[in-house]
Protein backbone atom coordinates (compact mmCIF):
# COMPACT_ATOMS: atom_id res chain seq x y z
CA UNK A 1 0.00 0.00 0.00
CA UNK A 2 2.40 2.34 0.86
CA UNK A 3 4.52 2.21 -2.78
CA UNK A 4 0.93 3.21 -3.63
CA UNK A 5 0.27 5.95 -2.04
CA UNK A 6 0.61 9.26 -3.84
CA UNK A 7 -0.43 11.98 -2.65
CA UNK A 8 -1.34 13.27 -6.51
CA UNK A 9 -3.91 10.65 -7.18
CA UNK A 10 -5.27 10.09 -3.91
CA UNK A 11 -9.15 10.81 -4.42
CA UNK A 12 -10.72 14.40 -3.20
CA UNK A 13 -14.23 14.88 -1.93
CA UNK A 14 -16.54 16.40 -5.09
CA UNK A 15 -16.00 20.22 -4.71
CA UNK A 16 -18.91 21.78 -2.96
CA UNK A 17 -20.27 24.97 -1.11
CA UNK A 18 -20.58 22.88 2.21
CA UNK A 19 -17.22 21.72 2.20
CA UNK A 20 -15.10 25.19 0.94
CA UNK A 21 -13.74 26.82 3.71
CA UNK A 22 -14.89 29.77 3.31
CA UNK A 23 -12.47 32.36 5.58
CA UNK A 24 -13.39 35.65 4.89
CA UNK A 25 -15.58 34.91 1.45
CA UNK A 26 -18.71 34.80 3.35
CA UNK A 27 -20.40 36.56 0.91
CA UNK A 28 -18.94 35.46 -1.91
CA UNK A 29 -20.22 32.09 -1.14
CA UNK A 30 -23.85 33.29 -0.26
CA UNK A 31 -23.89 35.17 -3.11
CA UNK A 32 -23.44 31.86 -5.26
CA UNK A 33 -25.77 29.91 -2.97
CA UNK A 34 -28.87 32.26 -3.93
CA UNK A 35 -27.47 32.01 -7.88
CA UNK A 36 -30.25 31.93 -10.18
CA UNK A 37 -30.25 31.51 -14.16
CA UNK A 38 -29.98 35.17 -15.64
CA UNK A 39 -27.43 36.43 -13.06
CA UNK A 40 -23.83 36.18 -13.62
CA UNK A 41 -20.71 36.33 -11.54
CA UNK A 42 -17.18 37.18 -12.37
CA UNK A 43 -14.68 35.69 -9.31
CA UNK A 44 -11.04 36.86 -9.04
CA UNK A 45 -8.10 36.09 -6.94
CA UNK A 46 -4.47 34.47 -6.79
CA UNK A 47 -3.67 30.53 -7.17
CA UNK A 48 -5.32 28.82 -4.47
CA UNK A 49 -7.98 30.90 -3.03
CA UNK A 50 -10.24 28.39 -4.14
CA UNK A 51 -12.00 30.12 -7.47
CA UNK A 52 -11.89 26.39 -9.57
CA UNK A 53 -13.55 24.52 -6.31
CA UNK A 54 -16.12 27.23 -6.36
CA UNK A 55 -17.27 27.08 -9.91
CA UNK A 56 -16.78 23.61 -10.39
CA UNK A 57 -18.97 23.07 -6.71
CA UNK A 58 -22.00 25.32 -8.32
CA UNK A 59 -21.97 23.42 -11.63
CA UNK A 60 -22.80 20.06 -9.92
CA UNK A 61 -25.33 21.45 -7.52
CA UNK A 62 -27.08 22.74 -10.43
CA UNK A 63 -27.58 21.25 -14.04
CA UNK A 64 -24.40 23.07 -15.24
CA UNK A 65 -20.78 22.40 -17.34
CA UNK A 66 -17.47 23.51 -16.04
CA UNK A 67 -15.10 24.85 -18.63
CA UNK A 68 -11.39 25.71 -19.02
CA UNK A 69 -8.72 26.07 -20.88
CA UNK A 70 -7.85 22.59 -21.35
CA UNK A 71 -11.88 22.41 -22.67
CA UNK A 72 -13.05 21.79 -26.16
CA UNK A 73 -13.52 25.29 -27.91
CA UNK A 74 -16.16 24.01 -29.93
CA UNK A 75 -18.39 22.86 -26.88
CA UNK A 76 -18.69 26.24 -25.81
CA UNK A 77 -19.03 27.85 -29.19
CA UNK A 78 -21.70 25.67 -29.24
CA UNK A 79 -23.35 27.20 -25.88
CA UNK A 80 -22.50 30.51 -27.12
CA UNK A 81 -24.61 30.11 -30.32
CA UNK A 82 -27.43 28.07 -28.38
CA UNK A 83 -27.24 24.41 -29.97
CA UNK A 84 -28.40 21.62 -28.08
CA UNK A 85 -28.43 24.72 -24.57
CA UNK A 86 -30.33 23.18 -21.81
CA UNK A 87 -27.84 24.23 -18.63
CA UNK A 88 -28.99 26.23 -15.59
CA UNK A 89 -25.46 27.13 -15.16
CA UNK A 90 -22.33 27.68 -17.59
CA UNK A 91 -18.87 28.36 -15.76
CA UNK A 92 -15.74 29.10 -17.51
CA UNK A 93 -12.43 29.40 -15.36
CA UNK A 94 -9.60 30.81 -15.47
CA UNK A 95 -10.43 33.31 -18.64
CA UNK A 96 -6.70 34.47 -18.08
CA UNK A 97 -5.29 31.11 -20.27
CA UNK A 98 -7.87 31.01 -22.70
CA UNK A 99 -7.12 30.78 -26.29
CA UNK A 100 -7.76 33.58 -28.56
CA UNK A 101 -10.61 31.48 -30.41
CA UNK A 102 -12.05 30.36 -26.71
CA UNK A 103 -12.31 34.36 -26.11
CA UNK A 104 -13.87 34.70 -28.94
CA UNK A 105 -16.58 31.61 -27.80
CA UNK A 106 -16.76 33.38 -24.23
CA UNK A 107 -17.51 37.06 -25.74
CA UNK A 108 -20.46 35.56 -27.70
CA UNK A 109 -21.35 32.98 -24.64
CA UNK A 110 -21.65 36.67 -22.60
CA UNK A 111 -24.12 37.82 -25.59
CA UNK A 112 -26.41 34.87 -25.33
CA UNK A 113 -26.42 35.54 -21.28
CA UNK A 114 -27.79 38.57 -21.31
CA UNK A 115 -29.69 38.03 -24.44
CA UNK A 116 -31.92 35.09 -22.60
CA UNK A 117 -31.38 36.64 -19.02
CA UNK A 118 -35.27 37.34 -18.71
CA UNK A 119 -36.31 34.37 -20.47
CA UNK A 120 -37.26 31.27 -19.13
CA UNK A 121 -34.33 29.89 -21.03
CA UNK A 122 -32.04 31.84 -19.02
CA UNK A 123 -29.15 30.42 -17.47
CA UNK A 124 -26.46 31.61 -15.15
CA UNK A 125 -22.98 32.43 -15.92
CA UNK A 126 -19.94 31.78 -13.63
CA UNK A 127 -16.10 33.36 -14.90
CA UNK A 128 -12.98 33.42 -12.81
CA UNK A 129 -9.66 34.96 -13.38
CA UNK A 130 -6.55 35.78 -11.60
CA UNK A 131 -7.37 39.69 -11.43
CA UNK A 132 -10.27 42.10 -11.74
CA UNK A 133 -12.02 42.63 -14.50
CA UNK A 134 -10.51 45.83 -16.14
CA UNK A 135 -7.12 44.15 -15.49
CA UNK A 136 -6.96 41.10 -17.07
CA UNK A 137 -5.54 40.27 -20.59
CA UNK A 138 -8.10 39.67 -22.56
CA UNK A 139 -9.51 41.17 -25.85
CA UNK A 140 -11.21 44.83 -24.79
CA UNK A 141 -15.13 43.95 -25.73
CA UNK A 142 -14.50 40.59 -23.38
CA UNK A 143 -12.69 42.08 -20.28
CA UNK A 144 -15.41 44.77 -20.42
CA UNK A 145 -18.26 42.22 -19.98
CA UNK A 146 -16.53 40.70 -16.67
CA UNK A 147 -18.06 42.91 -15.23
CA UNK A 148 -21.96 43.34 -16.16
CA UNK A 149 -23.31 41.72 -13.17
CA UNK A 150 -21.62 40.84 -10.07
CA UNK A 151 -17.58 40.83 -9.58
CA UNK A 152 -16.00 39.60 -6.17
CA UNK A 153 -12.54 39.01 -5.14
CA UNK A 154 -11.79 35.56 -3.32
CA UNK A 155 -9.82 36.10 -0.16
CA UNK A 156 -6.76 34.13 0.25
CA UNK A 157 -7.25 31.84 3.52
CA UNK A 158 -5.25 32.84 6.69
CA UNK A 159 -3.24 30.51 8.81
CA UNK A 160 -5.66 30.54 11.64
CA UNK A 161 -7.99 29.90 9.07
CA UNK A 162 -6.16 26.68 7.60
CA UNK A 163 -5.17 25.85 10.96
CA UNK A 164 -8.86 25.85 12.16
CA UNK A 165 -10.18 23.67 8.71
CA UNK A 166 -7.15 21.08 9.52
CA UNK A 167 -8.30 20.57 12.70
CA UNK A 168 -12.15 20.46 12.19
CA UNK A 169 -11.64 17.84 9.41
CA UNK A 170 -9.28 15.77 11.64
CA UNK A 171 -11.90 15.62 14.15
CA UNK A 172 -14.55 14.75 12.26
CA UNK A 173 -12.22 12.05 11.08
CA UNK A 174 -11.56 11.13 14.69
CA UNK A 175 -7.98 12.13 14.39
CA UNK A 176 -5.74 14.50 16.46
CA UNK A 177 -3.06 16.22 15.03
CA UNK A 178 -0.81 17.88 17.33
CA UNK A 179 0.51 21.36 17.36
CA UNK A 180 3.83 20.35 15.75
CA UNK A 181 2.15 18.12 12.83
CA UNK A 182 -0.14 21.19 12.35
CA UNK A 183 2.29 23.89 12.56
CA UNK A 184 5.17 21.87 9.92
CA UNK A 185 2.01 21.30 7.75
CA UNK A 186 1.29 24.96 7.63
CA UNK A 187 4.83 25.96 6.81
CA UNK A 188 5.81 23.89 4.80
CA UNK A 189 3.03 22.03 2.90
CA UNK A 190 0.91 23.82 0.22
CA UNK A 191 -1.02 26.41 1.33
CA UNK A 192 -4.09 25.30 -1.10
CA UNK A 193 -6.39 23.87 0.82
CA UNK A 194 -7.60 20.85 -1.50
CA UNK A 195 -4.05 19.93 -1.24
CA UNK A 196 -4.12 20.20 2.82
CA UNK A 197 -7.27 18.16 2.87
CA UNK A 198 -5.75 15.48 0.72
CA UNK A 199 -2.82 15.62 2.72
CA UNK A 200 -4.52 14.95 6.12
CA UNK A 201 -6.83 11.76 3.93
CA UNK A 202 -3.16 10.26 3.34
CA UNK A 203 -1.83 10.72 6.61
CA UNK A 204 -5.44 9.23 8.09
CA UNK A 205 -4.76 5.86 5.75
CA UNK A 206 -0.61 6.20 6.01
CA UNK A 207 -1.07 5.78 10.01
CA UNK A 208 -3.65 3.05 9.94
CA UNK A 209 -1.39 0.85 7.57
CA UNK A 210 1.32 1.34 9.69
CA UNK A 211 -0.20 1.40 13.44
CA UNK A 212 0.67 4.29 14.07
CA UNK A 213 -0.32 8.09 15.75
CA UNK A 214 0.05 11.03 12.98
CA UNK A 215 3.06 11.98 14.62
CA UNK A 216 5.78 14.12 12.25
CA UNK A 217 8.60 11.73 11.96
CA UNK A 218 4.98 10.39 10.32
CA UNK A 219 4.15 12.96 8.24
CA UNK A 220 7.79 13.03 7.01
CA UNK A 221 8.13 9.11 6.25
CA UNK A 222 4.64 9.40 4.60
CA UNK A 223 6.28 12.77 2.10
CA UNK A 224 9.17 10.82 1.54
CA UNK A 225 7.27 7.19 0.29
CA UNK A 226 5.45 9.50 -1.87
CA UNK A 227 8.31 11.71 -3.46
CA UNK A 228 10.36 8.13 -4.52
CA UNK A 229 7.30 6.52 -5.73
CA UNK A 230 7.09 9.90 -8.11
CA UNK A 231 10.39 10.09 -8.77
CA UNK A 232 9.76 5.93 -10.14
CA UNK A 233 7.06 5.95 -11.73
Amino acid sequence: MTQQLLLDILPASPPSLDNFVTGGNQAVVEALRMLAPGRAIYLWGTAGSGRSHLLKACTRRANGQYFDAQSSVAELHKLAVGIDHALACIAVDDVGLLAPEAQAALFALYNRWRELAATPRAFALLVSGESSPLAMPLREDLRSRLGWDLAFRLEQLSDADRAAALTGQAQARGLRLSDEVLGWILTHYDRDMGRLSALLDALDRYSLSRHRSITLPLLKELLAHSAQTGNSS
